[in-house]
């Protein structure tokens, strides 16, 4: 069986491929699905489209990326499924994803809710040229609708009716526990993007008043966007890479993830969370969307809505080395059951041959 998958970046550039097809690849090629990966935009492509360059930049770009789609295209009619993670192509409508569902039956996996309009800051200017009404016409017109999470598949079932939920899932294998949990302060973590480092900012008055109470006990770090600091914590943002996400989330004692109450955050599927959670730390989580269902509060981690929620939850787990530990080791045993590759990858194997059938 040959998979097509119609991907927007180069492999390890997006934590959607990432994690929603990447990890899954060893898994899917020992099944004896060969994959045929087609990106578009290369690591320096990346930072011309969505850095702050000018249209000039940005259309030759765009101009390279359509002339890789349609040759992709091409190969679509050797296929026995296609791939689609998000969208095929990031301009107009679901002209490529519609050329391919004819040569192929297309398999179309999101998850956020990139239904709603939502553009990063470098590119407002250019908001206009995003189309997020081509989603529910790609949802439609899909052999089959693969949901990060129920909320996800809600909105999908009013435009499919063959949907299904395989979550956003950890590679266990990868991210594990260190050996030992180092001495000294204990280190608050959290990891994101430029894009999300706005849900840190929530957390920020709650973490100002936990540095207050316990000073040079506490280390507070954020990886993912290295121009953000916050002076009264001490904290400055670090450059993310594969290799360094390891070693961040092996050093955290505590993980957070703090989010907005709206509908784009009902959408996130928890990577933040799992990532430390496999991790073997404990984590500190708004209740919003799937976040709910990823801890069980007082068990794997603590929810906390308010600022002061906030404050005694991380409170509680810095003054508690035993509670971190045990906190810990159940957060790592339900990844593993629960939101792991090896525990869906049988389950997404089955669904893309039931696709090619």
């Amino acid at each position: 069986m040959r998979l097509g998958f119609l991907a927007l970046q180069a492999p390890g550039c997006s934590p959607s491929q990432r994690y929603r097809f990447e990890a899954f690849q060893p898994a899917l090629e020992r099944a004896g699905i060969e994959v045929d990966y087609r990106w578009l935009l290369d690591p320096d492509d990346l930072k011309n489209f969505y850095g702050r360059t000018g249209l000039r930049q940005k259309g030759t770009v765009a101009l390279h990326a359509l002339a890789r789609r349609a040759k992709s295209l091409l190969s679509a009619p050797k296929w026995d499924v296609v791939f689609v993670q998000r969208e095929a192509f990031f301009l107009f409508d679901a002209w490529s994803e519609w050329l391919a569902h004819l040569a192929a039956p297309v398999v179309f996996d999101f998850d956020d809710a990139i239904w709603i309009h939502s553009v990063s800051e470098a590119n407002r200017r250019f908001a206009f040229l995003k189309n997020v009404g081509k989603i529910p016409r790609i949802a439609a017109m899909a052999n089959t609708v693969i949901a990060g999470n129920e909320y996800l598949a809600t909105w999908a079932r009013q435009h499919n009716d063959n949907v299904h939920v395989v979550p956003t899932c950890v590679d266990t294998d990868v991210f594990t526990p260190p050996k030992a949990r180092g001495v000294g302060p204990v280190t608050i973590s959290w990891s994101g993007s430029a894009s999300t480092v706005a849900h840190l900012k929530l957390a920020l008055p709650a973490l100002e008043r936990v540095k207050q109470r316990f000073g040079d006990r506490v280390r507070i770090r954020a990886m993912g966007d290295p121009t953000f600091s916050h002076a009264p914590i001490g904290l400055i943002g670090e450059q993310w890479s594969p290799d360094a996400e390891l070693q961040f989330l092996k050093e955290a004692d505590i993980g957070l993830m703090p989010l907005p109450d709206d509908e784009w955050s009902k959408g996130k599927c928890g990577l933040k969370a799992l990532t430390s959670m496999a991790s073997g730390a404990p984590v500190v989580l708004s209740p919003v969307g799937v976040n709910g269902t990823i801890v069980e509060d007082g068990v794997s981690g603590l929810l906390a809505s308010t600022e002061d929620e906030w404050v005694a939850a991380v409170s509680r787990l810095v003054e508690d080395a035993a509670l971190r530990e045990r906190m810990g080791a159940a957060a790592r045993y339900s990844v593993v059951q629960h939101w792991s590759v090896s525990r869906w990858a049988p389950e997404l194997v089955q669904l893309l041959r039931a696709a090619a059938q």
